[in-house]
């Protein structure tokens, strides 16, 4: 049977069997793929007059491709692992069938060496999203493994052009090769911040734009734990869209925080001269730094970012809080307890982190227990509470929610998938449990969720 290996026949049980005797799952894997990833090893140029060794990409050749989708067509993605261990592919905000989320054991067996996954869905909703693995998931993303989704809508918005930007740091001495690729006493805190910074795995890359003309710049932050406050410089620019989801109204590109998971797409009306660039900064305390510059060229186009049509607000379903649910989560450090479970998705060894007092065990087969049950339909305010002095991105696989408020600011009406829970901040979101399945629940700071930040959230039909 080509394309499953005897783990993924087991997990499907007899349904799995009868479905592909039946020729529904056979007849689809006869016909090639929209889309097709080989996750492979490789060597690499990231810093310059080296080459840095044993990278991981969804690509043997170099970096992860771009992968754009249509909003609300079926798209297939044949995945082909030909690393010497396992992996599995989360499509990061895409909410989409349970069986294609990419959560081992959770959703479906890992891809183990050697294997293909055929993955199929239909993106409801427009705008940028990422992908990476769910497996081994620090060391495959510190390796390379993180790649942007561009999802289109029906209408265009009126840019002259689209620039994604797959921002991340990576960790690399200075002979160019990677280091240890986190600290367990970081772990226990904030995270293992990276030595390299890139774009498009370039550090500093400067991208030709046409002068005077309007480009969608999405920001994708892949890092494993960087929160960072990002600016644009030396051209007007406006914020339309956070982590998917349209603003009521543009605002201004003076800054904005972004931890790992989340995105945002920027209007960039460029400069008209070539003698004036843009360029997209990190603000440090140490001293801010360019990430990537936008040179003009040509004669200018002459665009005005008030030419651009609104985007169209997604169909996140509205919860009815009036007479929603309140699900209470605490995140912080683990009461103690044993050590995660080896798994063939890997272990850092150590259980630092826990949702509701439970550190999650690892990557294993199971039985699972949801940290709560929630009813297909109905509403539901959760309210997050960090008793820890770290800020965590919370992530919810397969929905998206809308930010409520909070006891240390004001909050904007923001849907997002992934929402930045500061330290000892307790905050309310609401959503309406429109989509079955089990769905993985952690924070992104991928040290956090691989030590015990983690668990998941299921939908019963």
């Amino acid at each position: 049977m080509p394309g499953f290996s005897r783990r993924e026949i087991l997990l499907g049980g007899a349904g799995a069997l009868t479905a592909f005797a039946a020729g529904g799952l056979g007849a689809r894997q006869a016909l090639a793929a929209e889309h097709s990833l080989t996750l492979s090893r490789l060597n690499h140029s990231v810093l310059p007059e080296t080459v840095t060794a044993d990278m991981m990409s969804f690509s043997p050749s170099g970096p992860p491709p771009v992968l754009r989708f249509r909003k609300g067509q079926t798209t297939t993605i044949d995945v082909k692992n030909a690393l010497d261990e396992a992996s599995v592919v989360h499509w990061h905000g895409l909410r989409i069938a349970n069986n294609m989320d990419g959560v081992p054991y959770l959703t479906q067996y890992p891809i183990e060496a050697g294997n293909a996954f055929r993955y199929e869905f239909t993106p409801p909703d427009a705008g940028t999203f990422w992908y990476h693995p769910h497996c081994n998931t620090l060391e495959q993303i510190a390796r390379g493994m993180t790649g942007v989704i561009v999802v289109e809508d029906e209408e265009d918005a009126g840019f002259d052009s689209d620039l994604p930007l797959n921002i991340r740091d990576f960790r690399l001495g200075g002979d160019g090769q990677f280091i240890a690729f986190y600290k367990p006493r970081n772990a226990a805190r904030g995270g293992t911040l990276g030595t390299v910074s890139t774009v498009n795995w370039q550090p500093q890359p400067v991208y030709e734009l046409a002068a005077g003309s309007l480009v969608r710049l999405r920001l994708a932050v892949t890092d494993l734990t960087r929160v960072g406050r990002y600016t644009v410089s030396g051209a007007e620019a406006l914020i339309i869209a956070i982590d998917s989801n349209p603003l009521p109204q543009p605002v201004a590109m003076d800054e904005i925080v972004l931890a790992p998971g989340q995105r945002a797409d920027v209007a960039l009306r460029v400069p008209d001269s070539e003698d004036e660039v843009a360029k997209l900064v990190l603000k440090k305390p140490n001293g801010d730094k360019v990430l990537a510059t936008f040179q003009p060229r040509g004669a200018s186009a002459g665009r005005d970012l008030r030419e651009l049509k609104p985007l169209k607000p997604n169909p996140v379903p509205q919860a009815d809080l009036a007479n929603a649910e309140v699900l209470d989560f605490v995140f912080g450090w683990s009461p103690g307890g044993d050590a995660p479970q080896a798994s063939i998705c890997g272990s850092l060894g150590y259980t630092f982190w826990s949702i509701n007092r439970v550190a999650w065990g690892g990557d294993v087969p199971g039985p699972f227990d949801p940290l709560a049950t929630l009813r297909h339909g109905k509403s539901y305010i959760l309210r997050f509470r960090n008793e820890s002095p770290n800020d965590h991105p919370i992530h919810l696989h397969g929905m998206s929610f809308q930010l409520l408020r909070s006891n240390k600011r004001k909050l904007p009406p923001l849907v997002t998938d992934t929402a930045l829970l500061l330290e000892e901040e307790t905050m309310e979101v609401a959503l309406v449990a429109d989509n079955p399945g089990d769905w993985a629940f952690h924070c992104h700071v991928i040290e956090h969720q691989k030590t015990g930040l983690a668990g998941f959230l299921r939908v019963e039909a």
